[in-house]
């Protein structure tokens, strides 16, 4: 019964984490126009991530950390392991570059607008480094349901 609820809590975290996460390019892409609209999604996308998408993310290592103790896989295990080596790029990437891009890009509408050099820098920056990390879970969510042999 553990293994199951923790299974639950685990696939729930990555469709929360990635189901908010997969539309931020379209949000970007949708309102880049709209100053108002613009700045209103930007402040709501940065809310979601961090109520979110973030905790999903959190939730996402002890819970497959302890799925893997309970099934007796070990995180050496290639499958696991390169999932772990991307969650940790995953979550640098996210933190360290993706939200203060975010921030800067929320800023940036305020303060100059949409329609500058410097802004469309900055959303383009952003909207490459959302795609990147959308990548990365997607590959991270085939290896958790393919278990593939190394």
């Amino acid at each position: 019964m553990l293994y199951t609820i923790l299974k639950y809590v685990h696939i729930v975290s990555a469709i929360a984490a990635l189901g908010v996460n997969i539309t931020y390019p379209l949000w970007f892409f949708r309102t880049r126009n709209q100053r108002e609209a613009l700045v209103f999604t930007l402040r709501t996308i940065k809310i979601i991530d961090e109520w979110i998408a973030v905790p999903a993310y959190v939730l996402l290592l002890p819970s497959g950390w302890w799925l893997a103790a309970i099934a007796g896989w070990p995180l050496t295990t290639p499958w696991i392991f390169i999932s772990l080596v991307l969650y940790t790029l995953l979550s640098i990437v996210g933190l360290a570059i993706f939200t203060p891009a975010l921030k800067k890009q929320i800023k940036t509408a305020e303060i100059e607008g949409c329609d500058t050099a410097n802004y469309k820098k900055i959303a383009h920056r952003t909207n490459t480094i959302s795609i990147a990390l959308n990548i990365v879970v997607l590959v991270i969510i085939f290896l958790m349901i393919a278990k593939p042999a190394f």
